[in-house]
């Protein structure tokens, strides 16, 4: 078996085997999520939406719901977004239920963050490469600085990832996760409870939805 393809099968067991061991161990913590924000917002309390996975092939992540459902008093992002949301967001514990993607294989620990549909057309040929893996919970642009970079910069990083990949590179990017969670830097643009969208190769906005 080629190196590369070694390297595949041992981060395959390795996601499967972390995430598995992660669901059971933060189940308590999942619970008491679940309950204190079906007491704030309601109900449903996780949040469903289609994203791009391995070769664009789409999947549904699931994540904790942050936001209130739009009404007249609650219109933007940032009105929407409750005081428990903020919390679970700049902790990444909305991220928990995520582990359930990893599980059925349609996400891995490590990998390209999964962003929105609509912006696979978007992509220039390059910034298309992102796909060749699997998406992740975490990623090398997640670490550089989240959503404090440009578009042009996150992207890039994405496609240097799928270039450096190996599980050296996919432990570095694990422990520097846990620095970049404790500093909750970069976690949404100024004035936004998520980001400006990508409008497509050479945009200069930042980050939506991470």
């Amino acid at each position: 078996m080629p190196a590369s393809e070694r390297d595949d099968a041992v981060k395959r067991a390795l996601d499967v085997a972390v995430s598995a061991v992660g669901l059971v161990v933060t189940l308590p913590v999942q619970l008491a999520i679940a309950v204190a924000l079906w007491a704030v917002q309601g109900r449903p309390v996780l949040f469903r939406q289609p994203r791009p996975g391995l070769h664009g092939e789409v999947f549904e992540l699931v994540k904790f719901r942050t936001m209130r459902e739009p009404d007249a008093t609650y219109v933007t992002d940032a009105e929407r977004l409750t005081r428990v949301g903020r919390f679970l967001r700049s902790t990444s514990l909305d991220e928990l239920p995520t582990l359930w993607n990893v599980l059925r294989g349609e996400m891995s620990l490590v990998g390209p963050r999964p962003l929105l549909v609509e912006y696979l057309p978007r992509y220039s040929p390059e910034q298309a490469r992102r796909h060749d893996v699997r998406p992740g919970v975490t990623g090398l642009a997640q670490v550089s600085g989240r959503n404090g970079l440009s578009w042009d910069e996150k992207l890039a990083l994405d496609v240097q990832y799928v270039d450096r990949r190996s599980l050296g590179l996919d432990l570095s990017i694990l422990l520097r996760t846990v620095a970049a969670v404790a500093s909750r830097r970069g976690i949404t643009q100024d004035g936004h409870a998520t980001m400006q969208p990508f409008q497509g190769s050479g945009a200069r906005t930042v980050a939506d939805h991470d």
